[in-house]
């Protein structure tokens, strides 16, 4: 049977082995405009994984374009660079291309020694709260210019093909977009002239590259802005690239600005390839579907259901970059999955950081965290079978170890199972799932049902351990927190009580949150009913909007401090708190609890003593270290190391990079 993931396609002139397509991403890897080591041995190693395709970048096209953690192209002296860069992506099998892009108002003079960033009009970004200046026609022409350059520089660095960046609220979508263009020259107005810029960068390139390089464009298929461009605008505007000579388009969603999740867990695999097919029905070039395409099957199935001609896998190669060739050896069970946690990849460029992923702690430090076998072989005990056990046994056992997971319970997973229980969070499942698969393949040993203890020690005597017991739910000193209505949070997301009709949940952080939308979203319609109302017209569609989102529960959150969800990652906190909003969840914030009692939850809140009926209340105030076995341990003279929880309570991004590197250091 034909794969169709694994078949051939021509863009232009340029053959490409397979469907498979790595969209750019910021890595923030880049020093000073330059490329470097690390950047070449990220991209390398997606390459030897078998991706088809891949664009690097966004690169700049002048200095207020981007910043210099991304990769330059605004000047020759970048070009040396850009054709190592080139090279060994081509060297190592894969075809390859820049992604030029200017950020228009979504720059910040901090970035920029000060300048003042620019765009159509002086309309201040809400992620910066800056005004930018507004481009006149020579200084538009400029742009313009500095891009076809740009492209030069490109072809001759030895790339196969050039890309512009033509959304997600950069500068060409900003021309775009009646909601940050109110310009009254050629280049503002009605749509015709917004889209001018764009297109005239897009005759510029062609005209500086030539009829038979590659020329690409990743676009939004929707912005998701109120007000601004309409999908069916964007469907016109990949008319009138396709007629500037543009050889395919990669769609993306949305604005960083949006409103709507674009790459987080709760949004479901490949919900946006519809946009993607969207745009493929009106034109004839190759159409990239992307956004939350993370598994070979669901890869396939867009392209042979006429969706899209390629796939863009972006963070699912960071997670894990022989993807491709997983699925091309009928090996997809070895998959290593993205989960979208966007903790490594997307929460790190907000902390000025490089890209890192939670499933792969290699991404990023291909190079320094490389595995070496070792010349003397250890026994190796993992007391603990969770994220942070896992992955030391994996990578213990792939530096030569003979490594045994004891795990107490009669399955691995540990708290993972507890992260993938909210809706919306199964990712996590599947994460868990994973790792258990890697260790499997890497030789290492589980005995489920299993407690180490002294006499263990003394009979088995292993060369080394490492202790990865996790944590255990705290329980605050609040009167009547020992009342028989009273739970943990676990016991909930582990479906091993059942609640009542009014909850109150002590705990505003992020397992109060994810338990607050599990509890909400009890008797709320499912996908599949809400499909077959809406389908025969049964109810309203506003009708159909509060029966999925009005549950049978009446759920309140209660947090000491003034913010709720603060241990979230940036990328996900904001998404979580719309749900609590739109699922009716009630809120108390700067609240204390001074007493549980046996039919309601007090609390003083801004000096006012107020009861909350509760006929449940949930504990959710935090994670202990749970680790009774480290003076043991250190008494029996074996040498230990302690990772995940049991170490600190911290996220599951820690415990799976402390067991990788508790693993990986024994030696």
């Amino acid at each position: 049977m034909i794969d169709p993931l694994f078949q051939p396609i021509i863009i232009n002139q340029m053959e490409v082995k397979n469907r498979i397509f790595m969209p750019a991403m910021h890595l923030n890897m880049a020093g000073n405009y330059a490329v470097n080591d690390r950047l070449v041995d990220f991209y390398v190693e997606r390459a030897l994984g078998g991706a088809g395709m891949i664009t690097v970048g966004y690169a700049t096209v002048d200095e207020l374009s981007g910043n210099p953690g991304n990769i330059g192209a605004h000047k020759d002296i970048h070009i040396p660079g850009l054709t190592r860069l080139a090279t060994a992506i081509r060297d190592n099998g894969a075809r390859s291309s820049v992604q030029l892009n200017h950020a228009g108002r979504y720059n910040h003079s901090m970035l920029t020694g000060g300048k003042q960033p620019v765009a159509p009009s002086p309309i201040a970004s809400r992620l910066t709260r800056e005004t930018p200046h507004e481009l006149d026609i020579a200084e538009i022409e400029t742009i313009i210019l500095r891009f076809a350059q740009a492209a030069e520089r490109v072809k001759k660095a030895g790339f196969d093909a050039v890309e512009i960046l033509s959304g997600t609220g950069y500068l060409i979508s900003e021309f775009m977009s009646p909601l940050t263009n109110k310009r009254e020259d050629r280049y503002g107005g009605d749509f015709s002239g917004r889209i001018r810029f764009g297109l005239e960068i897009i005759s510029a390139v062609r005209e500086a590259v030539g009829a038979d390089f590659p020329l690409l464009v990743r676009m939004n298929g929707n912005e998701f802005m109120k007000g601004g461009s309409s999908r069916h605008d964007l469907q016109e505007y990949s008319i009138q690239l396709e007629k500037a000579g543009v050889d395919a388009l990669c769609i993306n969603v949305g604005w960083h600005e949006a409103q709507v999740p674009q790459i987080v867990t709760e949004v479901p695999r490949g919900v946006f390839g519809y946009l993607a097919r969207g745009i493929k029905e009106r034109i004839r070039i190759p159409v990239i579907a992307s956004h939350r395409i993370n598994d070979p099957d669901l890869a396939r199935e867009m392209i042979a259901d006429g969706y899209c001609d390629m796939v863009a896998l972006g963070r699912a190669l960071i997670a894990d970059p022989y993807f491709p060739e997983k699925a091309r050896c009928g090996h997809d069970a070895d998959i290593v999955h993205c989960v979208a946690c966007g903790q490594g990849c997307f929460d790190n460029l907000f902390k000025m950081k490089s890209v890192e992923c939670l499933c792969n702690p290699r991404a990023g430090y291909e190079r320094s965290r490389t595995i070496s076998k070792t010349d003397t072989p250890l026994s190796v005990t993992v007391i603990g079978g969770g994220a942070a056990g896992m992955s030391a046994a994996i990578a213990a056992a792939e530096r030569g170890h003979c490594v045994t997971i004891h795990e107490a319970s009669n399955h691995l997973g540990g708290q993972l199972l507890l992260a993938g229980a909210p809706p919306g969070r199964e990712e996590f499942l599947e994460l868990a799932e994973d790792l258990k698969r890697q260790v499997k393949l890497s030789g290492a040993a589980v005995v489920l049902n299993s407690r180490v203890n002294e006499q263990f020690l003394q009979e088995s005597r292993p060369e080394a351990i490492i202790i990865s017991t996790g944590g255990r739910p705290i329980t605050p000193s609040i009167s009547g927190a020992d009342l028989p209505h009273v739970v943990q949070a676990w016991d909930i997301l582990t479906e091993k009580v059942v609640t009542g009709q009014h909850i109150v949940i002590i705990g505003g952080g992020a397992v109060g949150i994810e338990t607050a939308l599990l509890l909400a979203e009890k008797g709320t319609l499912s996908g599949k009913a809400l499909k077959f109302l809406l389908v025969h017209g049964a109810e309203s569609v506003e009708d159909l909007y509060g029966l999925a989102t009005r549950g049978s529960r009446d759920v309140t959150v209660i947090e000491m401090l003034d913010q709720f969800g603060t241990n979230f990652g940036k990328s996900t906190r904001w998404g979580m708190l719309q749900d609590i909003e739109r699922y009716g969840v009630k809120t108390r914030a700067t609240a204390r609890v001074i007493e549980i009692t046996a039919t309601c939850v007090r609390v003083e809140c801004e000096g006012r003593t107020e009861e909350i009926p509760a006929d449940t209340v949930v504990l959710a105030v935090g994670t202990r270290a749970f680790n009774p076995l480290q003076e043991m341990v250190a008494d029996s003279g074996i040498p230990y190391r302690v990772a995940g929880d049991a170490l600190r309570p911290a996220m599951v991004f820690d415990a799976v990079h402390q067991g990788f590197a508790a693993g990986r250091e024994i030696c």
